[in-house]
């Protein structure tokens, strides 16, 4: 994998660290992994390409991220390829204090938003000490990875700028040859509309990410039909909130979606072969 983060550095200086518009990988050939987290309330999400690349959406609140990623990586791996935080909230970014600090890390990728917390303060102070390429995406970014395709299909420019972070969140569509996954962060209703709106059909995925923990406010019936998920995973702990709530639950088995909990399920594993997958729960 170091090969991969030599291609990413090059990219980055031929744009003077600014927005990627494309990021492309060399390609090999194997199944595709996906690794919904076990860490409490918040959001981790392990993908493995299948040429070998790794991608880690989020980290949750705590440390719990590594012991949960050594438990799904090889002992002796300690590189990821790129790291996404999804918007600066805890839940979704402090664990990455954690992990850059027992893994090397390709690239940082993040929305552009920044935080006053003093974790967020720290982490960025961390990514500067140990040189890692920090790389701001939103809405029409694409990485590259062989025949593989993640595509940002928000924030826009107006939803990055919201008073809401929720509404800043990066959404990925991840697509390999036959198989396609939804992160989305912590959307709600308002940014799944806006999706609707303008990518309907082509929203469609095997796998998704549930929205902000199974919030009652996010997976609306219109998302949901837009994307008709085989399966449904909800990244969530012990809260105060009544995550994850029955309207939700209620409206993700209306669309004949496979629910997956990782309070109940622990760390759920995806594993593709071309249009066919496995769940496995931990």
């Amino acid at each position: 994998m170091k090969n991969l983060s030599w291609i990413i550095v090059l990219a980055l200086i031929g744009l003077n660290l600014l927005t990627w518009r494309e990021i492309v990988f060399s390609s090999q050939a194997g199944p595709a992994k996906f690794y919904f987290l076990q860490i409490g309330q918040g959001d981790s999400t392990l993908v493995e390409l299948p040429t070998g690349a790794q991608i880690l959406t989020d980290a949750g609140p705590t440390k719990k991220v590594v012991d949960e990623l050594q438990k799904v990586m090889a002992g002796s791996d300690r590189y990821i390829d790129l790291v996404v935080v999804s918007h600066p909230q805890l839940d979704h970014f402090n664990g990455f204090n954690d992990v850059l600090d027992r893994y090397q890390i390709g690239a940082f990728i993040f929305n552009g938003r920044e935080s006053e917390l003093p974790e967020w303060k720290g982490l960025m102070a961390k990514v500067k000490e140990k040189k890692i390429p920090l790389v701001t995406l939103a809405e029409g970014d694409r990485i590259k990875n062989g025949g593989n395709v993640i595509d940002f299909i928000s924030p826009t420019k107006d939803f990055i700028q919201s008073a809401e972070l929720n509404d800043t969140g990066l959404v990925e569509l991840i697509k390999t040859e036959k198989m396609r996954m939804l992160l989305t962060a912590d959307i709600g209703a308002n940014v799944e509309k806006y999706l609707v709106e303008k990518f309907g059909g082509q929203l469609a995925a095997d796998i998704l990410k549930v929205p902000h923990h199974g919030s009652k406010y996010s997976s609306s019936e219109e998302f949901l039909k837009a994307i008709q998920p085989k399966v449904a995973v909800i990244e969530v702990g012990q809260n105060k909130y009544g995550h994850p709530t029955k309207e939700a639950l209620d409206r993700l088995e209306g669309v004949g979606a496979k629910i997956f909990r990782t309070d109940r399920n622990g760390t759920v594993t995806i594993t593709t072969f071309g249009d066919k997958m496995e769940v496995f729960e931990n």
